[in-house]
């Protein structure tokens, strides 16, 4: 039960990861990395898969 819990807070960051990075490319603000616009939607969303996959927050590790 608590693993699904987890999933859907991190799905409901992703999805409003995704709405964020779409919108600004509709508006026609959003830049790639190289600072050029991005003209190209499937482009849009790699970067906003991308963006939404740093956003996540990393365990701790053990030294063994």
């Amino acid at each position: 039960r608590r693993v699904q819990l987890m999933d859907s807070m991190e799905d409901r960051r992703k999805r409003g990861k995704m709405h964020k990075v779409m919108s600004e490319y509709k508006q026609g603000g959003l830049k790639s990395g190289s600072g050029h616009m991005v003209t190209n939607r499937k482009q849009a969303v790699a970067i906003a898969m991308s963006e939404s996959r740093k956003g996540r927050k990393r365990g701790k590790r053990r030294a063994y």
